[in-house]
């Protein structure tokens, strides 16, 4: 019998995240998945309405393996061959899943970067990103749950909840943000070993409400280059992806938008990761979150970012659709929760306190705290 709320949610990707119209080529690419129901029911409904999909399951212990042998010859011809693909599909669904989410995590520094710039790069970022209409998500699987300490039920229902509310509604309450966002010139953001100012006069402001990740709740812009000014300590454990590595009480500090300093448990491996390219030591994103559903991190980024009463910043490659120049081969979200449990904060902009403790404070944008979203 099918799971209706499965069913749902490949409705919501494939009509709403994609926007999939008859004729295109949609590419489903999985990592590490077992469960394959939702990657069925997914070619279904794109067969329905007349488009062409193609799947690829992914292993990152096969992954694993190649990039331990891989050099720059192998890593161009995989990046050829997947690139060639990305640019014959018109949208991109991307379910991914761990069996160990740390199967990357002891890889030689000179294979993770091969890895980012000649396949993370290429594929995704110069392409996925900038020439598909893309949507990521995770899968729930009994380890998500245990590691958002929570039994597999509850956490199904969780993740249904936070994966499939009314994003709809959504994208009308943030409408007045994104007007003022566009307006604005500078951003101080306070809180907890955090003082940090820079501006974003200028840069495009993209409201997410379901169309890039499952979940969602954001809107994100990018500070001018060279703007950003001051320090701000994120709250929230740092998880690299490509790399399976992570950081715990990430502390970072800038001067005319480049960071100088970065401190954590892990300092010496961070500072690697900030020395892969010119552009990485560098802000590639800014954004605001506000999905009523997620409270607290659970370690997995596609959730986390999207915590109501967080921002994040990302060090790295800015997008395309807010774009401040920057270039890097990575792109990646550091996270600080400012609601009163998570030590508070505020954020201004233009010298107007907009967010205190995680709710917003102007009438105009109240409609995207918690209790109106649900």
């Amino acid at each position: 019998m099918k799971d209706p709320r499965l069913e749902k949610l490949a409705k919501i990707l494939v009509h709403h995240s994609t926007r999939v119209q008859a004729g295109e080529n949609v590419l489903i690419e999985t990592f590490d998945l077992s469960d394959l129901t939702l990657v069925k029911m997914l070619i279904e409904e794109i067969r329905r309405i007349g488009a062409n999909p193609l799947v690829d399951l992914k292993n990152y212990g096969i992954i694993r393996k190649l990039l331990l042998q891989a050099d720059e010859e192998m890593m161009n011809l995989v990046a050829d061959v997947e690139v060639y693909r990305m640019k014959k599909v018109q949208a991109h669904i991307t379910i991914r899943n761990y069996a160990n989410a740390f199967e990357l995590s002891d890889l030689p520094s000179d294979k993770i970067e091969l890895y980012n710039k000649f396949w993370i790069k290429p594929v995704y970022l110069d392409v996925a990103i900038r020439s598909t209409k893309w949507v990521v998500l995770r899968y729930p699987t009994p380890s998500m749950a245990q590691k958002a300490e929570m039994s597999t039920e509850a956490f199904e229902d969780f993740y249904f909840n936070v994966c499939t509310l009314d994003y709809a509604k959504m994208a009308e309450a943030v409408k007045p943000l994104k007007k003022l966002m566009e307006a604005t010139d500078k951003v101080h953001i306070v809180g907890p070993e955090t003082d940090l100012n820079f501006s974003i006069k200028g840069i495009p402001t993209i409201p997410c409400t379901g169309e890039y990740n499952i979940p969602d709740g954001e809107i994100f812009t990018a500070p001018v280059k060279d703007s950003i000014n001051g320090f701000i300590t994120f709250n929230v454990p740092h998880f690299d992806i490509d790399s399976g590595q992570k950081f715990q009480n990430v502390r970072l500090e800038f001067q005319n938008g480049k960071i100088v300093k970065a401190t954590c448990d892990r300092t010496e491996e961070l500072n690697k990761l900030l020395d892969t390219d010119e552009g990485a030591r560098f802000c590639g994103e800014f954004a605001l979150s506000f999905n009523p559903y997620l409270r607290k991190p659970i370690l997995e980024l596609l959730f986390d970012e999207k915590i109501d009463g967080a921002l994040h910043l990302a060090y790295g490659s800015a997008y395309d659709e807010a774009d401040n120049g920057n270039r890097s081969a990575i792109h990646n979200d550091l996270i600080l929760i400012q609601r009163p449990e998570y030590g508070g904060g505020e954020i201004y902009f233009d010298g107007v306190l907009i967010r205190k403790d995680g709710l917003f404070i102007p009438e105009s944008l109240r409609g995207l705290n918690p209790e109106n979203l649900k």
